[in-house]
């Protein structure tokens, strides 16, 4: 029997479509616009023509008296066809080679979505002056993919555990749990890549602090894992028991797997293994899963920004909810039987009080 058949999923889903019906489509779950958004982005970045972005600025000569000059002060090389492209910025009308840009040809919606430490951040460049502050990146890398077995992945682990969560949570709250842990891995993999590169010009570049990530400001961060992970912790919350098969042969619980994943995650970072950075991410993402999975209520107004449109939200009510300290004791009494038990050993009472608790009752 799958996940999607036990009795206690089945109630939470008709208990979640009601508190979700702001995000109305063509009878899709969040999950399935997820996806769905993601694989277009995939195909069409293959149909659009590639861009060129500068992948880092070497300082060639680090005279004081270059670094105030606008970028009209110097002239560039052409680029070149190849994919990894080297050119010289001199000052104009002088053989003085001030800095040196490497670039890189990219696909086009990676170019203005994707994540670095420098566009997050300010950096400058010769080429546009001072950059940076694109918090747009945050959420735009999340549906972004290297490839298109990156792509598969997320997509199945998003495909089998999603739709546990979007139930329980609903679907605005759910969506804003997913998009709030992908920013969340997004903030990990910056911290520790700026925490990186400002150690390094304090202390030279050999020095070395456990847990930092020392590689190029530039280096990009794709993919929607970050999210994922956040909602395999949350699953690992609430079927702490379901049996997983990993590789589609290994049968697994599913709180296993997902602490697994995170030590694995925590152990790649420390020993500056491959792909660092992406695990900071997916590290990020998993922290904050298992956070929001535990105070649903922290994602209540996640877009009243956009007008009161969340109806989980106590602000879309005409009065100000309130709960009384013996009602939240309960509520964290029954979140505790979810961690050790899962969602199939609540009564119907127990139920019961945490729907009307996350709905502001």
């Amino acid at each position: 029997m799958g996940l999607a058949d036990r009795d206690y999923l089945r109630d939470a889903s008709r208990h979640g479509a009601a508190s979700g019906r702001g995000l109305r489509g063509p009878g899709w779950s969040v999950t399935t616009w997820l996806i769905v958004i993601c694989a277009s982005v995939f195909v069409l970045d293959g149909f659009l023509p590639p861009s060129r972005v500068v992948v880092e600025v070497e300082v060639v000569d680090d005279d004081p008296k270059y670094r105030d000059l606008r970028p009209e002060s110097f002239s560039k090389e052409p680029w070149g066809d190849s994919r990894f492209e080297e050119r010289d910025v001199l000052l104009k009308d002088t053989d003085t080679v001030v800095y040196r840009e490497k670039s890189e040809l990219v696909p086009r919606l990676r170019k203005y979505l994707q994540f670095t430490t420098s566009q997050a951040l300010i950096y400058y460049s010769p080429s546009t002056g001072l950059e940076g502050g694109q918090v747009w990146r945050f959420v735009g890398f999340q549906f972004l993919h290297a490839n298109l077995t990156h792509l598969l992945f997320n997509m199945l682990g998003l495909f089998f555990f999603g739709p546990v969560v979007e139930r329980y949570l609903g679907r605005k709250r759910f969506l804003a749990f997913y998009l709030l842990c992908g920013v969340c891995g997004a903030l990990l993999y910056l911290l520790l890549n700026a925490g990186g590169v400002l150690a390094s010009g304090l202390f030279g570049p050999d020095f070395r602090i456990p847990g930092l990530l020392f590689h190029n400001p530039w280096t990009p961060l794709v993919g929607a894992s970050a999210g994922v992970f956040g909602v395999l912790m949350a699953g690992a919350f609430l079927s702490p028991n379901a049996t997983v098969l990993v590789f589609f042969v290994l049968p697994m619980r599913l709180v296993t797997l997902a602490y697994a994943l995170v030590a694995v995650a925590l152990f790649t970072i420390l020993m500056e293994g491959r792909n660092a950075g992406g695990e900071a991410a997916h590290l990020g993402g998993a922290i904050a899963g298992y956070y929001f999975i535990r105070r649903p209520h922290h994602l209540h107004g996640f877009f009243d920004l956009l007008g009161r449109a969340d109806p989980t939200s106590s602000t879309f009510r005409s009065g100000r909810a309130t709960t009384r300290p013996s009602d939240q004791r309960e509520v964290d009494r029954i979140l505790e039987k979810i961690g050790r038990e899962g969602l199939g050993g609540l009564t119907e009472r127990e139920r019961r009080t945490l729907r009307n608790a996350s709905r502001g009752r």
